[in-house]
């Protein structure tokens, strides 16, 4: 399998740490509001990546956190005169019923940030200990001067980043671009005890501590949204790193490009900002995820109305032609080799899904013989990628409307009223309904 680390800036072959256990952790939603379609991309993604690991090897220990101490989050409380954990377990309960739509299997961990502060403390203390980081005024900050490769993810020099970046200018820093671990709280804001006073934890300890206690380091991969490569990654290899004396963090690092909607980013003040929730109003949990593999993970997802629809068809022609076969079992059969290549291949769904095309194309012709084996292969090919868990073909016309149609088109047609008979073919295709007019008369098809 290849897979492309951002850390190499390539794609290499994935060789395991530890063929006997696989350790996989991706960053999960902060949960203050509903998730939006930005939090679903890296979810889908990395839950094809996992359904691909199981399948390889015995053991796969997969964890994606909830990040349920946030600013934002205490803002979101403050405005409803709630306490947080109002807001954070409702939020989290509908990240998972909306992950759940979308057929994204669920990790081995779904860890909490307010349940992993003890070793969030731990791990702070141990910076502190080996110099690598310093305590001030109630803050506790990693010195990012203390670790060489500080910028070896994103790519950047220091000045670069810093540049680039918002830095939060403030006199218990030594220097600039050091990075908060631990913060104080005011009694108006949750807080725990620590050697340091009365605080809270910095975003980005969270997810090492987790791993930390969940996984151990270091793992195999480590994955996310690009936007995440910096500040967080990076910060996330030098206190990881640093905390055990140099120790391999993570080997591999895995990001997902960024959704744009129409071609422009996707923005609340645009007006053009998506949840998952807005969308299964619309459209089904499996026509969301399909249009998220459509595209290439590494590539910016351009998010359309016409790939939604698009991906309506596709569904309804792959569901069509699989309702047509009763005895059909899923993974009965291996996928065809050309298919697994496409998903080794770095995660290519595009590739993966015009695969599946071409075997609904083989099933379409296929005697009888072997349309049960290659029904069982498309059902395979579905679960690799999320597919097939809605069976439920969404087309619009039952089945006696699309007949009673056609017999309509064919009695334009003897009467010579072309004008009907195009009329209707058209109506039906832009239903996502394809007819065939061969010599044993008109049949249809699920584009």
């Amino acid at each position: 399998m290849q897979l492309f680390n951002t850390l190499s800036g390539k794609k290499e072959t994935f060789v395991p740490l530890n063929p006997d256990h696989i350790k996989m952790y991706v960053c999960g939603p902060t949960v203050y509001d509903f998730a939006h379609i930005g939090n679903a991309r890296p979810a889908v993604m990395f839950d094809i990546l996992y359904r691909l690991l199981t399948k390889q090897y015995k053991k796969v220990s997969y964890a994606r956190n909830i990040t349920d101490i946030d600013d934002k989050i205490n803002n979101a409380a403050k405005e409803q005169g709630v306490e947080i954990g109002v807001i954070t377990k409702k939020t989290e309960a509908y990240f998972k019923e909306d992950m759940a739509s979308l057929n994204v299997l669920e990790p081995t961990y779904q860890p909490r940030a307010t349940e992993t502060i003890p070793e969030m403390i731990s791990m702070i203390q141990a910076l502190v200990n080996k110099k690598h980081a310093y305590a001030a005024e109630g803050h506790v900050l990693f010195d990012v001067n203390s670790f060489d490769d500080y910028g070896a993810l994103s790519k950047r020099s220091l000045d670069d980043m810093i540049a680039g970046a918002r830095v939060e200018v403030a006199p218990y820093k030594k220097n600039a671009h050091d990075f908060v671990l631990w913060k104080p709280s005011s009694n108006d804001q949750p807080g725990w005890e620590s050697p340091w006073g009365y605080g809270r934890p910095g975003w980005h300890i969270e997810c090492s501590a987790m791993i930390e206690k969940h996984l151990e380091t270091p793992i195999d991969i480590h994955a996310g949204g690009h936007d995440l490569v910096f500040p967080h990654h990076e910060n996330e290899i030098a206190q990881g790193t640093c905390a055990h004396d140099g120790q391999l963090y993570s080997k591999y690092w895995m990001h997902n490009g960024m959704i744009q909607v129409e071609g422009k980013k996707m923005s609340k003040s645009l007006g053009n900002f998506f949840t998952v929730r807005d969308l299964l109003s619309q459209y089904s949990g499996e026509i969301i995820r399909l249009t998220i593999l459509s595209t290439h993970y590494r590539q910016p997802l351009n998010w359309t109305k016409d790939a939604l629809e698009q991906s309506k068809n596709i569904l309804n022609k792959f569901k069509t032609a699989l309702a047509k076969i009763d005895s059909a079992e899923r993974m009965e059969f291996e996928p065809r080799a050309e298919f697994l290549d496409a998903l080794e291949d770095d995660l290519n769904t595009p590739a993966a899904i015009s695969l599946m095309h071409e075997c609904v194309g083989e099933l379409n012709k296929a005697d009888e013989n072997s349309k049960e084996r290659l029904a069982s292969e498309l059902l395979t090919m579905g679960w690799y990628l999320g597919l097939f868990e809605q069976m439920e073909a969404s087309l619009e016309l039952s089945e006696d409307e699309i007949k009673t149609l056609v017999e309509q088109r064919d009695q334009a047609k003897k009467s010579k009223d072309w004008a009907k008979a195009d009329q209707i073919r058209d109506d039906l295709k832009n239903q996502g309904i394809l007819l065939e007019d061969g010599h044993n008369g008109t049949t249809w098809r699920a584009t």
